[in-house]
């Protein structure tokens, strides 16, 4: 039976995240203690004690998140008997998978999505730009949408996220008139999100600007197992592909939908999801029941654990 591991981004989030885990377990606490240094402030404290407006800003939540992940894998490495085959992660999560799968240095991906994360909130400014979930739509439909709201400004589909939900992103006037124009074009719901950047469109491009500076100083490596990366939906273990595929990410959309479709062609029917929550469970049983989905967070999840 082949197996995932599957790491959650952006939304994720709560304080408490990682605390028992790093009460229980050394390994823990010292994953957390490693983000610390690397950051030069203490991402754990905001992990486990918040505030809440804290954690939330996209500079701290992304390694917040990434940490929190690596913790649990590392928990799950040095307790139990745990052997993967593939890895994925949704947006911030490929970050973590390419971490989990030894292509990226731990302390090397936690600064560079905290460089990440500031680069995608300083590159449009604030009320610029907005996000919208789409219900009922199918990605051709969405696409249409985009085309007829557009005009003149940036709009695009960002996220596909499975169960005929798809996150559109792009100037705030053009997602307004798409959350407008979306009942009578046939979607079921259509809802602004409380977000502070559009991400995953073009108008993040000096986002990835930096973010190609910024991997151009630090070692990739072949990652042990494929990683499937969003902007293709396609399985890479090529080290030189890894920084150009990060790279389109910042501006390019999720394929979620079809990256966990890909897991299923590949031959996976089980995966673990690390990290804080089951956001990603929820996502891949709307996709595909036939893969089972566990999520692995806290030390009772660890126990239960059977590789």
């Amino acid at each position: 039976m082949k197996t995932a591991l599957l790491f959650p981004g952006q939304g994720s989030q709560k304080v408490g995240m990682g605390k028992e885990l790093a009460a229980e377990f050394e390994v823990a606490r010292r994953t957390f203690e490693e983000a610390d240094e690397a950051l030069g402030f203490s991402i754990s404290s905001l992990c486990f004690e918040g505030p809440t407006e804290e954690l939330t800003l996209t500079a701290n939540t992304q390694p917040a998140i990434l940490a929190t992940s690596i913790a649990v894998l590392r928990v799950l490495q040095s307790e139990r008997d745990l052997s993967f085959d593939v890895a994925a992660g949704h947006s911030l999560g490929e970050w973590t998978a390419l971490v989990a799968a030894g292509a990226l240095r731990f302390d090397d991906a936690v600064r560079l999505v905290n460089l990440r994360g500031k680069a995608m909130q300083e590159a449009v400014p604030s009320g610029q730009g907005a996000m919208a979930a789409i219900i009922g739509l199918d990605a051709e439909g969405v696409t249409a949408l985009c085309n007829e709201a557009r005009g003149d400004d940036v709009l695009e589909p960002a996220n596909f996220n499975g169960g005929s939900q798809i996150v559109i992103s792009g100037a705030a006037a053009a997602v307004d008139r798409a959350v407008a124009q979306a009942k009578p074009a046939g979607a079921k719901l259509a809802k602004k999100l409380a977000v502070s950047a559009p991400f995953h469109c073009p108008m993040m491009q000096p986002a990835a600007d930096r973010v190609r500076d910024a991997l151009a100083d630090v070692t990739i490596s072949a990652p042990t197992v494929p990683v499937v990366a969003n902007v293709s939906a396609e399985p890479n273990d090529q080290a030189d592909r890894i920084a150009e595929l990060l790279v389109a990410q910042v501006t390019g959309a999720v394929l979620w939908e079809q990256s966990v479709t890909r897991l299923v062609q590949m031959g996976v029917e089980r995966a673990y999801e690390l990290g804080n929550g089951a956001v990603l469970k929820g996502l891949v049983k709307r996709i595909d029941k036939s893969l089972s989905v566990s999520p692995v967070g806290g030390p009772a999840d660890i126990a239960a654990f059977a590789a």
